[in-house]
């Protein structure tokens, strides 16, 4: 499947040069870095979260999990974990359970875990469960700067 055309389109957009790594079909962002022989803390997945204001992309290592308690304290906001129906809609060209960490790319605001700016490589979801997305970790950098809406912290 490679990429999906909104990432494609917006990671060229803003000359974020990248390659693309296939891998057997996984269904996680976990189980795709240990079948594309990349570490866990490497891949940046894609949790999206609402509250009565709207919906939240936070990107976190694929190794951790959402601490809702946390973030909402840090952002001053009361958070949940998104329906997979809402999911569905907001990301209609990616499969179920692989959206790509580039909220702004969907329009959404996105919170980036600083855990991730210490990596050299960073590989996410494409928008399928068979591709890894790479970019450097200073690509990973600039895609996160170029969003006017963005925070680091402590996601996970």
């Amino acid at each position: 499947m490679a990429i999906v055309n909104t990432l494609a389109r917006y990671l060229k957009q803003h000359d974020i040069h990248f390659d693309v790594l296939p891998h057997a079909e996984t269904s996680d962002a976990r189980l795709a870095a240990q079948a594309a022989h990349v570490s866990a803390r490497q891949v940046a997945k894609a949790v999206l979260l609402e509250d009565r204001h709207g919906f939240l992309m936070a990107v976190l290592p694929a190794g951790q999990q959402v601490n809702l308690v946390n973030l909402g304290a840090q952002l001053g906001r009361h958070l949940w974990l998104a329906k997979e129906t809402e999911t569905a809609q907001l990301f209609q060209d990616c499969v179920p359970g692989a959206i790509p960490p580039a909220g702004a790319a969907y329009g959404l605001e996105t919170v980036y875990d600083n855990r991730l700016l210490q990596e050299a490589d960073i590989y996410f979801e494409g928008g399928s469960h068979t591709d890894l997305v790479h970019i450097s970790g200073r690509q990973f950098k600039r895609l996160i700067d170029m969003t006017k809406q963005s925070h680091y912290c402590h996601v996970g």
